[in-house]
């Protein structure tokens, strides 16, 4: 078992203060300096290699020193980025690509096509390292005609431009990381994006500087400053001392409260992200009346409510209503008398109760943690008795990985190109690094799903998955999260349907 992991959240708003003193301009009262408090460590600079690519908070740091391929609006709308034109030729066997003129990166070079296809290929090769390097192989054999670059379909993915604007989707520079290697890229890196990296100290503070060249619209402020800070309540003392100009992820109740504050302001929107509890098949999560069990007697509503003050919209599937192949029919429901019933046909009770841990994080989300526990005590009044166990987001995705997450382990996933293969495909396919369900009948049903050509048919065997899921019990999904930001009133805040808190997204009242 694995050593109970806990938080030093005291003070930790102090602490960054303190590694910040003497660095950075006074904190609020500069114009041209935009503050964030964030809710989350910076771990690696490459944001295409390794855990921290896929993890869908820190995209907004990739997405303001780094470009995408393809560029996606607050809305989710695909948009040109680098590429300005990308397609599949009517019988999907090969793709052209336009790159975008007269940009450079942050070292003064052009961007050139061979940056592209450096790109692409190096993310497609899985010695490099990317988590979905799978996605990045299905095209290759790429030829250069000016700025437009044609491949092959190695092995058709339907889902591959849309992953151009999603997780490990960016371009990276081909002659500089070439000559200073990927350690040194990591310590000075550069891109194309509307911000470059000023100086960086690892878990305390992130400090940007415009771009002046930047090929999009002119960068709001001269400065922007990403302090790390992991408690959530820390975030809230950050913007209500005026210390932080914005901060997100802070519990509901202070959302509330703050929000009414002369001089702050506040925004909560439904965004890509949901809450959902892994299950491990191993030990008890081998039993499907446990599995079920265990989904039918939490009550969803009732969390939000209690513990979310409304914020959030309970789901039974990995899909939200804004996802392609979200089905409303299927339901699981809470429903405690016959999670017991199905406990009891296996033997447990609450005189006999199965147990097994569950991990959490801690401040990530809001009230993650406190979910946690009232789950636990949900699970505890039907026969489940479930130690909690937390953990830091880099440690999920370590265990995740290596399939050694516990029988239990909550999770936001975000999957801000709605489709399915991207949450409920990447999360419950055995053979992906980020499932830790591995049965066969499973992977049966998803496999094909991976290179069908007819749309129709993908969705609606992706719903079939869902369906299947639901049934068997093989994940428990909990809500969809709205999620808060707080800001200073002398701020506009454009809420990103990704969660992606982006600078460019904030500008000057």
């Amino acid at each position: 078992m694995l050593k109970r992991r806990t938080f030093l959240a005291a003070g930790s708003a102090g602490i960054v203060a303190a590694a910040l003193a003497g660095t950075l301009p006074a904190l609020g009262q500069d114009a041209d300096t935009l503050t964030i408090a964030f809710n989350v460590n910076l771990p690696s600079f490459d944001p295409t290699t390794g855990g921290s690519a896929v993890n869908p908070t820190i995209q907004a740091i990739y997405c303001t020193v780094f470009d995408q391929y393809i560029g996606q609006g607050p809305d989710l709308a695909f948009e040109p980025g680098l590429l300005t034109e990308w397609g599949f030729n009517d019988d999907k066997t090969k793709v052209s690509m336009t790159v975008r003129e007269g940009v450079v990166w942050h070292d003064g070079t052009p961007l050139t096509p061979e940056d592209v296809v450096w790109s692409l290929q190096r993310a497609g090769d899985p010695a490099n390292g990317n988590p979905v390097s799978g996605v990045w192989a299905s095209i290759g054999n790429f030829t250069v005609d000016g700025n437009r670059i044609d491949g092959d379909v190695v092995a058709f993915d339907p889902t591959i431009f849309k992953w151009m604007a999603f997780l490990t989707g960016y371009v990276l520079p081909k002659a500089y990381f070439e000559k200073v290697g990927a350690e040194a890229f990591n310590q000075a890196p550069i891109g194309t994006g509307p911000y470059m990296v000023d100086v960086f100290e690892s878990n305390a503070f992130l400090r940007l500087k415009a771009n002046p060249n930047y090929w999009g619209a002119k960068p709001n402020f001269e400065t922007v400053i990403f302090k790390f800070v992991t408690d959530a309540t820390s975030r809230t003392a950050e913007i209500e001392s005026g210390a932080s100009d914005v901060t997100l992820e802070v519990s509901y109740e202070d959302y509330d409260r703050l929000r009414e504050t002369e001089g702050l302001d506040g925004v909560a929107v439904p965004i890509s992200d949901i809450g959902m509890i892994f299950l491990n098949n191993i030990g008890p999560m081998l039993d499907k009346n446990v599995r079920l069990a265990a989904h039918h007697a939490i009550n969803k509503q009732a969390i939000i409510d209690r513990l979310l003050h409304g914020y959030g919209i309970p789901i039974d599937t990995l899909q939200t209503p804004e996802y392609e192949a979200y089905d409303a029919s299927i339901k699981v429901g809470f429903d405690e008398a016959r999670a017991i019933k199905l406990l009891a046909a296996s033997g447990f009770s609450t005189a006999n109760p199965v147990r097994f841990p569950i991990q959490t994080t801690r401040g990530l989300k809001p009230k993650d943690y406190e979910m946690i526990q009232a789950i636990v005590g949900m699970w505890r009044k039907v026969g489940i008795e479930a130690e909690i166990e937390v953990y830091e987001i880099a440690k999920h995705y370590e265990l995740r990985a290596a399939d050694q997450l516990a029988p239990a382990a909550f999770y936001n996933w975000g999957d801000a190109i709605g489709d399915a293969s991207a949450s409920t495909g990447f999360a419950m396919f055995g053979p992906t690094p980020h499932s830790v369900w591995d049965t066969e009948d499973l992977d049966a049903m998803i496999g094909p799903l991976w290179t069908e050509k007819d749309e129709a048919a993908r969705i609606s065997g992706w719903k079939a998955v869902d369906k299947y899921i639901a049934e068997e019990g093989y994940v428990i999904p909990l809500l969809q999260y709205v999620q808060p930001i707080l800001f200073k009133s002398t701020l506009v805040v454009i809420p990103n349907t990704s969660g992606a808190l982006q600078p460019s997204l904030i500008s000057k009242a």
